[in-house]
């Protein structure tokens, strides 16, 4: 696993996709810091991270579409099938090694808070808790981008369908107003991700949100190997 995470942290540094995640994740969160923090003043830093929700819809799946994918398009998966890693190594691998480049990028926007805090006192415990929400829905963004890649050899086709699959998650809350049926609404609202990472915008670090964010992924990896299992022995 561990040769797999190295293997692909380089293919995506020495590629330019990692270069591009991180430098429009940058160049836009550093956008919204000067527009909502510098120029207007306001002291909140959680603005920031309303708006850079939507770009990780965006920027995530550029970040996934090569993982499966293009191994299955070069036909290299099949020495990864064979090879004495084991899929879930190889799946475990790859998804860390997407979910470092995520967190490299948040990383380096902590410098946005330690200059807010030259001017103002910000909200120390709710930007820790945007922070790790931020986080926890990026990795399960990943793990839906990582499965969505496993099922097509077209890194462009990976790519849309993950797009539009966050999309569909994303305008959840949307939807459920016009649903008449109470329990229906009420069940569709349950894998709202959007609402569930409002509560860490707050500074309120619930159990039950990590764990769903938690679990979401460790689904859709689950689902991402036996799609590599099947593909094996057929």
């Amino acid at each position: 696993m561990i040769a797999i995470l190295k293997r692909e942290l380089r293919a995506y540094f020495w590629s330019p996709i990692g270069y591009i995640f991180v430098g429009f994740f940058l160049l836009l969160a550093g956008f919204f810091f000067a527009l909502s923090n510098l120029l207007y003043g306001y002291s909140n830093f959680i603005a920031v991270f309303g708006n850079m929700n939507v770009v990780l819809l965006i920027l995530v799946p550029i970040l996934t579409m090569r993982l499966l994918s293009e191994e299955r398009k070069t036909k290299t998966d099949q020495i990864l099938l064979t090879s004495p890693v084991s899929i879930t190594g190889v799946i475990v691998g790859k998804y860390l090694a997407a979910l470092s480049v995520l967190l490299i990028a948040l990383l380096i926007t902590g410098i946005y808070p330690i200059i807010l805090s030259l001017f103002c006192k910000p909200p120390v415990g709710e930007i820790l808790g945007a922070y790790i929400g931020f986080f926890l829905m990026g990795a399960s963004f990943i793990s839906m981008g990582l499965f969505v890649s496993s099922l097509t050899e077209s890194q462009v086709t990976a790519a849309v369908a993950s797009f539009g699959t966050l999309l569909l998650l994303w305008i959840i809350d949307w939807v459920v107003p016009s649903i008449q049926n109470a329990t229906i609404a009420k069940a569709v609202e349950w894998f709202s991700i959007l609402k569930r990472f409002q509560d860490f915008t707050m500074g309120i670090l619930s159990l039950e949100h990590v764990v769903f964010y938690i679990s979401f992924t460790v689904v859709f990896i689950f689902l991402t190997i036996r799609v590599l299992e099947k593909r094996r022995w057929s």
